[in-house]
């Protein structure tokens, strides 16, 4: 029977594009319904679209593949943006306001609009996270109702080139696939498995894809950075195969006998690996090129933490991707980090229920597209595929998302981690400009009309316009007596 209610979720991997179907459940758990992967490597590098056309064509098929295991027809899909190209940059708008001036919510919706429409040059805006807002000389979350003199809002805003979110856009536009929403992959998976309790005392999550390495760091329950470095598992094994091998060979050795941390001891210099039947490689040269990448993915990822928080991580560091299936990766960066608590996030937090054994082999490299599934909240599907109908009602379709909105959201009403697309961007500068031409407009009526008041007053008061009244009040006078 096909399925009539679920979501759809799409993450675009520099190896692996993966489409995954799903129905929430009232306890809050997560039943997936399908899961299909389609190679990108060839079109998606460190995470961004290069190549339109085949990264429309794979989406095409990545839908149609969904379509027939449901055999119902998908309206929408909600999609990740990450890549290599995205990174956190601090910003303050500041305000000076009359003495004893009570903050009202209008003022910090002022403040978080005019960071929205802040430009940078070649970037993109994603998203806009507020870290805390300066009151006078106080910190405060909240400032709505204190007094002040002067308010600050201090934002972490979430950049991409303009470039490849375009591209991004432009590839679903090809496919003709209508997007729900588009979320901040990075921030759809630290959702889906810190807990509360680490984004509370501070974490950093550090994600370690094939290409691209990303590092998130909370504290307070807030986002206060976000980078992406070009280090990934696959340099790793581009590493391996400069010992004269394929990179499926090198690939199979890493996952076979990679590990982060080997002590000096117990290295066998007189072992060799077996490559295939005739060659093999000295175990110490293997172990020194698969550590030495390593340290320099993790050294980087370190250093992206922002030096205040180095000794404030009181949540450990959580390791999750594909990278984070190493042996012994947690003692890697304990060498490298000196921070102690470190876990690998193997799952999601949510309780899922599938036997796609890409779910049950909970190795952390479906966290992401899991995290996509759980913050769609808008039923993806459409009718039925069977041909004579749907024999058990009519299916409960949803309409695309830019046809749902019949306005575009102001800045300040896109929730956090959630990435606007270029439609409704365009729809929400067209609304501006037209907001901006009315006023434009009433400004000049405005003015007319205050011209020709004071063209009026100069009328008369001048000396003829005083004489005509004279003589006007005069006549009624004389008419007045008679």
């Amino acid at each position: 029977m096909a399925a009539k209610d679920f979501i759809v979720a799409i993450e675009l991997g520099s190896s692996k594009m993966t489409g995954i179907a799903g129905k929430k459940n009232l306890d809050g758990s997560i039943n997936v319904l399908a899961v299909v992967k389609e190679d990108s490597s060839s079109f998606i590098r460190k995470g961004v679209v290069y190549n339109i056309d085949k990264t429309a064509l794979c989406l095409t098929k990545i839908v149609g593949k969904l379509k027939s295991l449901l055999k119902t027809e998908i309206t929408q899909v909600y999609v990740g943006v990450g890549g290599q190209s995205i990174r956190g940059v601090r910003n303050v708008i500041a305000r000076d306001l009359p003495a004893d001036t009570k903050v009202t919510q209008q003022m910090v919706i002022d403040l978080m609009d005019a960071n929205r429409n802040m430009q940078y040059p070649d970037m993109e805006i994603l998203d806009a996270q507020a870290q805390e807002y300066r009151v006078d000389s106080q910190l405060q979350v909240d400032p709505v109702g204190i007094q002040c003199s002067r308010l600050e809002g201090n934002f972490l805003n979430i950049l991409e080139r303009k470039t490849f979110y375009k591209n991004l856009n432009k590839c679903f536009e090809a496919a003709g696939i209508s997007v729900a929403e588009m979320f901040l992959a990075p921030l759809a998976l630290a959702d889906s498995v810190l807990t509360e309790g680490e984004r509370r005392s501070g974490c950093a999550l550090i994600d370690i894809g094939a290409d691209t390495t990303t590092v998130c760091v909370f504290s307070k329950n807030i986002l206060r950075h976000l980078a992406v470095i070009p280090l990934g598992s696959a340099n790793i094994t581009k590493d391996i195969a400069s010992l004269q091998m394929e990179e499926a060979d090198a690939e199979k050795m890493k996952l076979k006998y990679g590990s982060a941390y080997t002590d000096n001891a117990e290295i066998d210099n007189s072992l060799a690996l077996p490559i295939d039947a005739e060659r093999s490689v000295e175990s110490r040269k293997f172990i020194e090129i698969v550590e030495g990448r390593l340290e320099e993915i993790i050294v980087n990822a370190w250093n992206q933490v922002p030096a205040e928080y180095n000794d404030k991580l009181l949540g450990g560091i959580i390791l999750t991707g594909g990278g984070s299936n190493m042996k012994n990766i947690e003692r890697a960066f304990q060498n490298h980090t000196h921070v102690e608590k470190i876990r690998v996030a193997k799952t999601v937090t949510h309780t899922i229920h599938s036997s796609n054994p890409d779910i049950t082999a909970k190795n952390g490299m479906m966290n992401t597209v899991l995290g996509l599934l759980a913050k769609g909240d808008i039923n993806c599907a459409g009718g039925d595929m069977a041909e004579g109908g749907d024999l058990f009602g009519p299916a409960k379709a949803a309409q695309p998302a830019g046809e749902q909105r019949t306005k575009a959201r102001q800045p300040h009403e896109i929730p956090p981690g959630t990435v606007p697309t270029e439609a409704e961007k365009l729809k929400a500068e067209e609304e501006a400009r037209l907001k901006r031409e009315e006023e434009e407009r009433l400004e000049r009526e405005r003015e007319e009309e205050e011209r020709r008041r004071q063209e009026e007053e100069r009328k008369q008061n001048s000396p003829l316009g005083k004489g005509l009244r004279w003589l006007k009040e005069f006549g009624r006078k004389i008419v007045s007596e008679e």
